[in-house]
C-alpha cells in the first residue's frame, strides 16, 4: 500500500480529527481567553503555562532521541524524512533567534518575557534546577507550590514517554500543542502597550510561535504521524487515545488557571474595598 502523506486529505487523520472534534472546540471557547483582561491575568497564565512549555521540549527531545541517531559512533537513522522534520523543529524551538538577533531556545525567550512582564519565575527555576541534579520528574513536581493540574499535565506526557512507543510520542506532540493563546495575547498586548516597548519579548515570542508553529509545524507533524503509523489500525487508535487524553489534560489546565485568575480578581476587589 502506498503511504498518503497529504496530511489534509488522510483517513486517518480525518477520523481523529473529527472523533476530537468537540474536546478541541471546547478548547476554541473555553472561557479563560475571555479571561485574560489585564497584565495580572497574563502573568498567572504564564506562570502556570510556563511549563506547558518545558514540556513540549521533552516531548520533542523524545522525538529526538528516537527518530534520528544521536550515538556515536554515527549510522543513517533509515527514515531520512522523519528525521529531517524532526532536526527543523529542533533548530527552530531549541536554537532560534531572539528580538535582539541573540540565539535562544524559546523557553528562554519566555522566561526572558516573563522577566520583562513581572511574572514568577522562581517554581520553574527550582524545578529546572532539580531536573539538572538529576531528580526524578515526580519527586521534583512535589515539592513546588503549584497547581495539581499542572503537575498532571506533566505526569500524563511523561507516562507517554516511559512508553518509548514513538507513535504515541508523536500524538501528544501534535494534539497537545495550543494554537489560539498567542492571537489572545497579542489582542491584550495591543491595548496595554500599543507602542511595543514594555514588552516586546513576549509580543515577539508569541508572534514567533504563530510564524513557526502553527504555519509549518503543525501540518507536519500531522505527516510524521502518518508515516509512523502507516495503515496499522493500532497505532492509529492509540494515536487517537493519546490525544484525547492530552486535550482533556489540557482542559483540565485551562480550568484551573482560569480559576487561579478568578480567585486573584475577587482578592483585588476585597482589597480595594477596604482600602477605600
Amino acid at each position: 500500500m502506498k503511504n498518503d502523506y497529504d496530511s489534509a486529505n488522510n483517513p486517518n487523520i480525518l477520523k481523529i480529527t473529527d472523533n476530537l472534534s468537540e474536546l478541541q472546540n471546547h478548547l476554541k471557547v473555553h472561557p479563560l481567553y475571555k479571561s485574560l483582561n489585564s497584565l495580572d491575568d497574563i502573568k498567572i497564565f504564564m506562570e502556570n503555562h510556563i511549563f506547558a512549555v518545558w514540556d513540549f521540549m521533552s516531548l520533542l527531545k523524545s522525538l529526538q532521541n528516537q527518530l534520528t541517531n544521536i550515538s556515536v559512533p554515527w549510522t543513517p537513522s533509515g527514515k531520512p524524512t522523519l528525521t529531517r522534520f524532526i532536526n527543523e523543529i529542533v533548530l527552530g524551538e531549541e536554537s532560534d533567534v531572539n528580538e535582539l538577533n541573540e540565539p535562544k531556545s524559546h523557553f528562554e525567550m519566555y522566561l526572558d518575557a516573563m522577566d520583562q512582564i513581572g511574572a514568577k519565575k522562581e517554581e520553574i527555576n527550582t524545578f529546572i534546577l532539580d531536573i539538572k541534579f538529576g531528580k526524578e520528574i515526580n519527586p521534583s513536581l512535589h515539592v513546588l507550590s503549584i497547581d495539581h493540574a499542572v503537575k498532571n499535565f506533566l505526569q500524563f506526557s511523561f507516562e507517554v514517554i516511559n512508553t518509548k512507543k514513538i507513535h504515541q510520542v508523536a500524538s501528544a506532540f501534535t494534539y497537545g500543542r495550543e494554537n489560539i493563546i498567542p492571537d489572545m495575547f497579542i489582542s491584550i498586548l495591543k491595548e496595554i502597550d500599543p507602542e511595543n516597548n514594555h514588552y516586546s519579548k513576549l509580543k515577539y515570542y508569541l508572534d514567533r510561535h504563530i510564524e513557526i508553529d502553527g504555519d509549518l509545524h503543525g501540518p507536519l507533524a500531522q505527516k510524521m504521524l502518518i508515516e509512523l503509523c502507516i495503515d496499522d489500525s493500532n497505532k492509529w487508535d492509540e494515536v487517537y487515545l493519546v490525544a484525547k487524553k492530552c486535550l482533556q489534560y489540557r482542559i483540565k489546565l485551562w480550568d484551573s488557571i482560569l480559576k487561579q485568575i478568578k480567585i486573584n480578581s475577587i482578592k483585588k476587589s476585597q482589597e480595594t474595598l477596604v482600602n477605600t
